[in-house]
This record gives C-alpha cells, sequence and structure tokens, in this order.
C-alpha cells in the first residue's frame, strides 16, 4: 500500500467508481458505500510480454484509477482489476463459448489464483493500492458440466470463464483467501484502503477524522 504520511482530512467531493462492472456496484453496496459517479477507464487491458498476473492485475488498476482521476479533478477515484491465473497464465475474460470451454477445461479438477487490484485516488493526488491474492480449486468438471454451464450465459465476459456468485459456486470445492475478490471487489481490503485516505467508511476507523 502506497500513500503519503502525512494524516489525511475528511475527504469531501464525489466519490467515482473508476468500473462498470455491476458486480462492483453491488458489492459497495453492500458495506454502504455508492459511488456518485461511474466512469469506467477504458484503458487498454492487454497483458505485455511475460508479465505476470499478478503485476499485471496491479498495474491495470492503478492505470484505471489514474486514468479516471485525470478526468475527475477534485473526486476520490477507486478503481480494481481482477486476473484469473493458472500458474503464470493469465486466463481471458472469455468472450466466445470456445474460449470459456478452455478457461474451464484448464480450471478442472486444479487450484488457480484470483489476484485482484484495487487502487484509490484521492483528490489531493495521494494514491493507495492493494493486491488481494485468493486461492480456488474447482473439483473435476465433467464434459456434460461444463457443457451445461456454457448454456447458462454467466461465463460471458468473466475473468476465467466463470462466476463465482452463480452456478459456478458448484464447482468450488476450497476457496482460501477473499470470496468477494473472486466475485469483483475485496470489501475488506477496499474499505480499509479508503479509510486510510480519509474516506468515510460504515464501521471502519477513517484516518485523520
Amino acid at each position: 500500500m502506497t500513500a503519503a504520511s502525512a494524516p489525511a482530512a475528511r475527504l469531501r467531493g464525489p466519490f467515482v467508481l473508476a468500473s462498470s462492472s455491476p458486480r462492483r456496484r453491488d458489492l459497495l453496496a453492500q458495506i454502504g458505500l455508492v459511488p456518485d459517479v461511474i466512469a469506467p477507464s477504458g484503458i487498454d487491458e492487454t497483458p505485455r510480454p511475460r508479465e505476470l498476473p499478478a503485476a499485471l492485475a496491479r498495474r491495470l488498476a492503478r492505470a484505471k484509477a489514474e486514468a479516471v482521476a485525470a478526468a475527475h479533478p477534485g473526486a476520490l477515484v477507486l478503481a480494481a482489476d481482477s486476473v484469473v491465473a493458472a500458474g503464470r497464465r493469465v486466463l481471458p475474460k472469455a468472450e466466445t463459448e470456445a474460449e470459456a470451454r478452455a478457461c474451464l477445461a484448464l480450471l478442472s479438477g486444479r487450484r488457480h489464483r484470483v489476484h485482484a487490484g484495487i487502487c484509490a485516488v484521492a483528490p489531493d493526488g495521494r494514491r493507495a493500492e492493494r493486491l488481494v491474492t485468493t486461492v480456488v480449486a474447482f473439483r473435476r468438471l465433467s464434459e456434460a458440466e461444463i457443457a451445461g454451464y456454457l448454456a447458462t450465459g454467466e461465463w460471458h465476459g468473466k475473468a476465467g470463464g466463470y462466476a463465482i456468485q452463480g452456478r459456478a459456486a458448484l464447482f468450488v470445492r476450497f476457496l482460501a483467501g477473499s470470496y468477494s475478490a473472486v466475485v469483483g471487489l475485496p470489501l475488506a481490503e477496499t474499505a480499509a484502503l479508503l479509510a486510510g485516505l480519509g474516506y468515510p467508511v460504515p464501521w471502519v476507523a477513517t484516518n485523520g477524522c
């Protein structure tokens, strides 16, 4: 986590979420936070050559936050990115059934990691960021189960080709870390990060208040 060492003043001004993800909006609402503005960054999310999954999640969260902060001066901007990794391999946000099928076949019967990068930029330019890694293990999936899941359409646009908050919950035999991070946003870490910058979060002590 990086931030200026000086105590943070209680933040005023709009709260901007640099994401169009309805899952992230719902997760924030779950802890009593409602963004004033939804502003997707539109940045290129293509991994760099030989870029490791955790580094990719960090870089994209930071790039999204900084891009949106530049367009919304005086606001507190929160950005996040989730990367599903099988070893050193970054799995795509599945756009076709073939992509989703390949992801599920790869994840079947093995553990994988979900790296969630979060970054916030305060109105005065201070930045704070975290990386949260969760280990998820799928049981072995049959061809019929994969085909049945593909028919739901839940996989579309999801990193790794699945949505843990949906029917893919049936595939998970083990999880170590943050469930909400796998859904889209690690709530405990996000709340602490925002409070550390001085933003009022229900039930969380705010730095400088």
